[in-house]
């Protein structure tokens, strides 16, 4: 197979980067349900439990990314949309600056994973040649 084109290595990176996001916020979760702090213990673990999972599964479609398997672009760009989403909901909130950097990650990431190299390197059988 050929070598792997920069913008592959930007989305699944980009991607990971969601993914220990997403991870970090659930341990830290977790962290503050055990250790007593929660202010509702039954919605604490529940939200622990949800961020780590999605954040093992976004490095697990990053990765698959990564090693330039196909089926791994549209649950990268799946991501990205819901990260748009988020990022809406800060700048209407008023946290302009995180909603800034997410979608900027949103948008990177998705220009990134719809790319030309990208499509050229996970599909070369569709390359009309």
């Amino acid at each position: 197979m050929s070598s792997r084109p920069v913008t592959i290595v930007i989305a699944a990176a980009l991607e990971a980067l969601i993914g220990l996001a997403a991870g970090a916020g659930g341990l830290y979760s977790f962290v503050i349900a055990v250790s007593g702090r929660a202010a509702d213990l039954t919605s604490a673990l529940p939200l622990a439990v949800l961020g780590l999972g999605v954040g093992a599964l976004l490095v697990y479609v990053a990765r698959g990314l990564w090693q330039m398997r196909d089926w791994a672009r549209t649950p990268v760009f799946v991501t990205q949309i819901f990260l748009g989403v988020v990022a809406y909901y800060m700048f209407t909130s008023g946290q302009y600056a995180l909603g800034a950097v997410l979608a900027v990650v949103a948008v990177g990431a998705a220009a990134a994973v719809l790319s030309p190299p990208t499509t050229a390197a996970l599909f070369p059988h569709d390359s009309g040649k």
